[in-house]
C-alpha cells in the first residue's frame, strides 16, 4: 500500500511539473530610437527625475526647454515614459523593477539628453550603467542621485547658476568620477558608497563654506583640494590607510589645508581601504 501512494505521489508531481510552463527571457528586438521632449510645465518650483535601468544615460546642458533628446534601445522595457503633474516631471523607462532587467543580453540602452537652463532640482535613479554628465552651466537647487553598480564622471565645468542647498549621491560597488565640484556651489554634499574607486575633486570657484559627509566602505577614495583652498578633513574609521600629498598637515585625526576664503569641513567614515588627500 506504501509503495502504491509513492508511486501515486511521484506521478502527481510530474504531472504538475509537466503542466509549468517556465517564462523564456525576453529576447533582444530591433533598435527603436524615440524622442524625449519636455516643456518647462506652468509651476514655480520644478522637480525632474529621471529613473534609467540598464545602458548608458548622458546628460548636459544646451536645450531651451527642460529636457531634450534621444533614447536608442533593443527592448521594449526600455521604452521611456514622461509624467508631469504641477511641477514634478518623471522621465523614465517602462519597466520599474531594475533587478529583473539584469538577465537581459546584449542590451543596447542608450538615452543622449539635453537639460534646461531655469531653477530645478534633479533627482537621478539608476541601476548598473554608464552615465556621464556635464551639469555645469545648470541652474540645480539640489541634487541627489543614486544607482548601483556604475560607471560615471560627473563633471561642473562651469559654475552651478544658483545656490544648492544639498548634493547627495549614494552608490554600490561602482568606479566614479565627481569632477569640479567646488562650482557646484552646494551647503552640503553626502557622499556614500559602498567598494570601489572613487575621485571627489574639488576644484572649481569656491563661492562659500561648504561641508562634505563621506562614508563609504572598502575602497579607494581620492579626495582632490586645489592649493589655496582651506580645508579640514577628519578621518574616522580605524582600519584605512590615508596618504597625504604636500601641504596637508596632520593635528589629531583631523588633516588640515591652510587657505584663504571659505572653508570646505569633510567628516570621512571608512571601515577599510584607501584614503589620499591631494591637491
Amino acid at each position: 500500500m506504501y509503495k502504491l501512494f509513492t508511486f501515486i505521489a511521484i506521478l502527481a508531481l510530474t504531472t504538475l511539473a509537466c503542466g509549468i510552463n517556465v517564462p523564456k527571457p525576453p529576447t533582444p528586438s530591433p533598435e527603436m530610437t524615440e524622442d524625449i521632449t519636455v516643456e518647462y510645465p506652468d509651476a514655480k518650483d520644478i522637480n525632474l527625475q529621471i529613473k534609467f535601468g540598464a545602458g548608458e544615460l548622458n546628460l548636459t546642458p544646451g536645450t531651451e526647454i527642460l529636457v531634450d533628446g534621444t533614447a536608442t534601445y533593443n527592448y521594449k522595457e526600455f521604452k521611456p515614459g514622461i509624467s508631469v503633474d504641477g511641477g514634478d516631471v518623471e522621465v523614465r523607462v517602462v519597466e520599474k523593477d531594475f533587478s529583473m532587467i539584469s538577465g537581459f543580453k546584449d542590451i543596447k540602452n542608450v538615452w543622449d539628453l539635453q537639460l534646461g537652463d531655469q531653477p530645478m532640482s534633479l533627482s537621478i535613479d539608476a541601476g548598473a550603467y554608464d552615465g556621464t554628465y556635464e551639469f555645469g552651466g545648470l541652474a540645480l537647487t539640489r541634487l541627489d542621485i543614486s544607482d548601483g553598480a556604475a560607471d560615471v564622471e560627473l563633471n561642473f565645468s562651469e559654475p552651478n547658476q544658483t545656490e544648492m542647498s544639498t548634493f547627495t549621491y549614494s552608490t554600490g560597488a561602482s568606479n566614479v568620477k565627481l569632477l569640479g565640484l567646488a562650482n557646484a556651489n552646494f551647503t552640503l554634499f553626502d557622499f556614500s558608497s559602498g567598494a570601489g574607486d572613487y575621485t571627489l575633486d574639488f576644484s572649481g570657484d569656491l563661492k562659500r563654506d561648504a561641508s562634505i559627509k563621506v562614508e563609504s566602505g572598502l575602497s579607494n577614495l581620492i579626495i582632490i583640494v586645489p592649493e589655496g583652498v582651506d580645508a579640514v578633513v577628519t578621518v574616522e574609521g580605524g582600519l584605512m590607510n590615508v596618504s597625504t600629498s604636500p601641504g596637508w598637515e596632520r593635528s589629531g585625526g583631523d588633516y588640515i589645508q591652510k587657505g584663504e576664503g571659505p572653508t570646505l569641513t569633510f567628516i570621512i567614515e571608512m571601515g577599510a581601504g584607501n584614503l589620499t588627500l591631494t591637491r
